[in-house]
C-alpha cells in the first residue's frame, strides 16, 4: 500500500548531497510545516509546527542540491516510507520519512526563474581518441530571489 503526500513549508536546513556506491545521487532534507488556527473559546491564534524528513534520488537529487537552501518555502510530492535498522547498540529503530517524486519552490511568497537541465542519458559520446567522455553536467539551476 502507498500513501502519497503533498507538504507545503519551509526548509530547516541546506539539501545535503550525497552518492551511493554505484554513483546515484541521494538528497536529504528537512521540511517544517506550520498550521495556525484560532481557539473558538478563546479568541485566541494557536500554531503548530511538523517537521519531516524527505528524500529524493537521482536527478531530482541533484537539482534540489544546486536549487534549494534553508528557510525556502517548498511543495514536496511524495510517498511515505517506514525504515527500520539496528543501531550499533543493538536498538531497534523505525522511522518514517517522505520520498519525494516532485519538489518545488513554493510562489505563494517568491518568484522564482526556472531552468530546463539537460537529460543526461547512459551512452557517452565518443571523443576523436576513440575514449568515450561524459557529456557536461547540467547548467545549474538559479536559486530563488526573496
Amino acid at each position: 500500500m502507498t500513501t502519497t503526500i503533498t507538504l507545503i513549508g519551509n526548509l530547516t536546513r541546506d539539501p545535503e548531497l550525497r552518492y551511493t556506491r554505484d554513483g546515484q545521487a541521494t538528497s536529504t532534507l528537512g521540511v517544517a510545516v506550520n498550521r495556525r488556527w484560532q481557539d473558538r473559546t478563546t479568541k485566541e491564534w494557536e500554531e503548530s509546527t511538523s517537521f519531516f524528513d524527505v528524500v529524493c534520488w537521482r536527478d531530482l537529487a541533484e537539482n534540489v542540491a544546486v536549487s534549494l537552501a534553508k528557510g525556502m518555502r517548498v511543495v514536496v510530492a511524495g510517498r511515505l516510507e517506514h525504515r527500520t535498522w539496528q543501531s550499533e547498540e543493538g536498538e531497534h529503530r523505525s522511522k518514517v520519512e517522505v520520498v519525494a517524486d516532485d519538489i518545488g519552490a513554493s510562489l505563494r511568497f517568491a518568484s522564482a526563474d526556472v531552468q530546463r537541465t539537460e537529460r543526461r542519458g547512459p551512452e557517452a559520446e565518443e571523443s576523436e581518441e576513440g575514449a568515450a567522455t561524459e557529456e557536461a553536467p547540467p547548467a545549474p539551476v538559479r536559486r530563488i530571489r526573496r
